[in-house]
């Protein structure tokens, strides 16, 4: 027994304790309400329009990729396992010539992109405020592509530019330029300020700085952002269709003209080498842009 003083005065009995939920009566609780406890979806059913959207992407890839591999020069007889056409793509003339056409466009675009893009986005990030000089830089990225095509060609012949390879890898680095300037803008929007100026105050010029403190922490959007133009140039038809010459095609535009007379074989493995070099890139390139943000560093 014990004294239990109140307001109004004393009362002797014994003094219970505050009650509270147990651990099981929380565990319950939160059993119940948590949402990854909820039921998700729902009928079978509702998930079919989804499939069928995936099955009509990715269906005639895996069948390019399939029938690359058939030893039949038929493309609807499977004829056995061969990497014949893989061979034979070797010694075609006019694919190895258009493939080095397209490095070369695609090596030029990526370094000039990547340049422009990362100093346009430096400075947009630090000298404006508002938003529509970033839409402006990131325009080109939505525009049509016939619609650049066109408007390109147009200014090359009004200008009496001739057209090239010169020409492709001015057109391509319009476009991939906005795609870098996007990539490296979303970069600089986590990267820590602090350092910048802890940089400054210890007497390092703003060159120093930007080279010592800024770049390598922009590293891995300038890298994802150059792999995503190289990827782009790599397989862009349309803008080369309307800037590139007739003697200086490139791999897109001899692939065009072989298939108007029929898919071969040699196609179909240049398509499967193409879409493994385009795989690989922008997987790369989206591991690191995850590399230092918030959630990878935790």
């Amino acid at each position: 027994m014990a004294e239990q003083r109140t307001g109004i005065g004393t009362c002797r009995g014994p003094i219970e304790p505050e009650t509270a939920p147990t651990t099981t009566a929380l565990r319950a609780i939160g059993e119940r309400t948590s949402p990854r406890r909820r039921r998700r979806g729902g009928p079978g059913w509702l998930h079919l329009p989804l499939w069928l959207g995936y099955a009509f992407l990715y269906l005639p890839i895996a069948v390019v990729v399939v029938m690359s591999f058939n030893a039949s020069r038929n493309l609807f007889v499977w004829a056995g396992f061969s990497f014949d056409w893989y061979a034979s793509l070797l010694s075609n003339r006019a694919m190895l010539e258009g493939l080095g056409n397209t490095l070369i466009v695609a090596v030029a675009t990526t370094a000039i992109s990547t340049l422009l893009g990362t100093l346009l986005a430096v400075g947009i990030h630090r000298f404006t405020r508002g938003g529509l000089i970033r839409a402006y830089a990131i325009a080109p990225a939505l525009l049509p592509d016939l619609l650049l095509g066109i408007g390109l060609l147009s200014l090359f012949s009004l200008v009496s530019f001739s057209l090239g390879l010169h020409s492709v890898v001015i057109a391509h680095s319009v476009f991939a330029t906005a795609f870098v300037t996007a990539i490296v803008l979303a970069r600089m929007a986590s990267i820590d300020g602090s350092l910048e100026e802890a940089s400054r105050d210890l007497g390092a010029s703003p060159l120093r700085t930007f080279l010592r403190v800024t770049l390598p922490q922009l590293m891995p959007g300038i890298v994802a952002g150059a792999m995503l133009a190289f990827t782009l140039s790599l397989d862009e038809f349309v803008i080369a269709f309307f800037t590139a010459a007739p003697t200086t095609p490139t791999l897109p535009i001899v692939i065009y003209s072989t298939v108007r007379f029929g898919v071969t074989p040699e196609v179909n493995a240049l398509a499967t080498l193409l879409l493994l070099v385009s795989i690989v890139t922008i997987l790369a390139a989206q591991r690191l842009t995850r590399i230092g943000s918030p959630k990878e560093s935790a």
